[in-house]
Formats: structure tokens, C-alpha cells, sequence
């Protein structure tokens, strides 16, 4: 008996020591650390002012397009103003180009008897609220910023919510060519006289890249022929004093060639889209080389 026991013993040991090596063991498991992707860089265009020069802005829109830029925000001055609200409301560059042709110049002109302005603004505001379906500046179907200057505090504003096209004829009211406009018991006039071309603006909108168009009367090709001659040519050479140190902050600039057409001249609108689309062209592999570089960074 006393044999027996100690040989059970171990008989037991060895039954538990075999069980042991055979339960396999599982292995560690490894859970891959994902990375979130990275968004997308928000890109911005700064459409600037200079009445109509700027159906030059359409073919800007055009080649941007035509290259697969995807635009998210838009800052606008006066006549870019007009463009940059039937842009942000849905058109691409093929519909702005039809709207601008088939476009009178009657339909936003209204000639008035002198007072503080030469023409009203309501033919412009009421052509943008009928060309947006009357929707206000939040409801468009891009981030839109609209630049107007406070006429007595001389201070800039932005108009992001509200009257599409009162906001339009705000940003483009030239003083002494339009009449300044009232809103909300404010009066404003042409964004131009303090940010000809909104870099900052859409900066301060949450854009990382912002492409701006100057499309400003270049003073050496201004005439001086009447009294709005001067004072076009006199808001000329402002705005390129102004426009100067902004302009430096915006990823490219893109500079139509427009010398031959002035600011009152609707007659060559093909002219002046297509330098848009040529200017475009002619900076594209900065462009895309900076695009490239700023969605590869770290």
C-alpha cells in the first residue's frame, strides 16, 4: 500500500505536467494604431474689385475648375462681390459665363438724379436676389464672405448672413458713382477702400490656401478725360497702395492682363473672361506645386 501511493503521485503529476504542455497558449493580439485621415486643405478664392473688369473673375473660376480645384470659401470685394454670390449660390465658371453674356447692362444700371451717387443700386440688387433665387448669404451652397466699408466709422465689414444682393450692392457701392446704401441704420459703400482683394478675410474664414485675383485698374493705363475719370483713376491708385501688403499674404496672385479694357466697359466681357482663364495658365505649376507641397506637409 505504502508503494502504491507515492507511484499514484506521481502518475498524477505527470498526467497534470502532460495537460499543461498541451493547452496552447493564444497569442497576443495586435491592434493597428489608424490614423484619422487627414482633411482636406480648405482652399479660398479673394475676388477683388474693378466694376467690369471683373468678368475676368469668371474665367479664373473657369481653369480653376477645368484643373479639378475644389473651392470652399469665397471672400469678395465689389465686383467681385457680384461674382463670387452667383458663384457661391451653385454656378460653375460655363453658367457665369452665360449669365454674364446674355447679361444688360441696363439691368444693373439705375441712372438717378445726383444725390451722394449717380446711380441707385437697386438694378444690381435685385439682379443678384432674382440670379440667387432669392436666397440669403448663409443658405448659398458655398462659405461666402461679402467686404463693405461703414461709411462714417470707416471701418470694414463683412456681411456673412442676410440679403444676398444688398450685400453685393453694398461691397460695390463706389462712393460718387453709387449711392451708399442703408442697412440695419448703417451706411456702406464700396468694400474696395479697405481690402481691395480679401486675403485676410478669407484667412480669418477658416481658409488654409487662398488664391486672390487682382483685377485692379493699373494706374498707368487710366485716363483722366472727365471728372469720373479721376476719381476712377484717384480710386486706383488707392487701392494699389492698399491692396500692396495683403496681396503679400495669399498663397498666389493671380493678375489678369486687362490693360484695355476700363472699369465702365461691359462691351468686351469675352475678352476679359478669357484673360482670366489665360492668367490662370500661366501660374499654374506654382500653383499646383503649392498645393501639392501643402498637402504633403507633415
Amino acid at each position: 500500500m505504502s508503494a502504491i501511493f507515492p507511484r499514484c503521485l506521481l502518475l498524477l503529476l505527470a498526467l497534470c505536467l502532460a495537460a499543461c504542455t498541451t493547452v496552447p497558449i493564444p497569442p497576443a493580439t495586435v491592434v493597428p494604431i489608424v490614423q484619422p485621415p487627414r482633411p482636406a486643405p480648405r482652399i479660398a478664392l479673394a475676388l477683388g474689385g474693378g466694376a467690369a473688369r471683373g468678368f475676368a473673375h469668371i474665367g479664373v473660376i473657369k481653369a480653376l475648375e477645368a484643373q479639378g480645384i475644389q473651392l470652399d470659401i469665397i471672400a469678395c470685394t465689389s465686383a467681385g462681390a457680384a461674382v463670387g454670390a452667383l458663384y457661391a449660390a451653385g454656378n460653375n465658371g460655363f453658367e457665369l459665363q452665360m449669365i454674364a453674356l446674355q447679361m444688360q447692362e441696363s439691368e444693373v444700371s439705375d441712372w438717378s438724379l445726383p444725390d451722394r451717387g449717380i446711380f441707385k443700386g437697386d438694378a444690381l440688387q435685385n439682379f443678384i436676389n432674382r440670379a440667387v433665387n432669392n436666397r440669403s448669404l448663409e443658405k448659398l451652397k458655398r462659405q461666402i464672405g461679402v467686404v463693405a466699408t461703414d461709411l462714417h466709422s470707416g471701418e470694414m465689414i463683412v456681411f456673412r448672413t442676410g440679403n444676398t444682393g444688398m450685400a453685393v450692392r453694398a461691397s460695390s457701392s463706389v462712393p460718387g458713382v453709387f449711392q451708399p446704401v442703408s442697412i440695419n441704420g448703417r451706411e456702406y459703400v464700396d468694400g474696395g477702400l479697405v481690402s481691395p482683394v480679401p486675403v485676410r478675410v478669407a484667412r480669418a474664414m477658416g481658409a488654409d490656401f487662398v488664391i486672390a485675383v487682382d483685377i485692379s485698374a493699373k494706374p498707368q493705363y487710366g485716363k483722366t478725360e472727365s471728372s469720373i475719370d479721376v476719381w476712377l483713376q484717384s480710386f486706383a491708385i488707392m487701392q494699389q497702395s492698399v491692396s500692396r501688403n495683403e496681396l503679400g499674404e495669399a498663397n498666389v496672385v493671380v493678375r489678369p492682363s486687362l490693360p484695355d479694357i476700363k472699369r465702365t466697359d461691359f462691351q468686351d466681357r469675352n475678352i476679359a473672361i478669357l484673360a482670366g482663364e489665360q492668367a490662370v495658365a500661366a501660374i499654374l505649376p506654382e500653383l499646383k506645386a503649392k498645393l501639392q507641397a501643402l498637402r504633403e506637409a507633415p
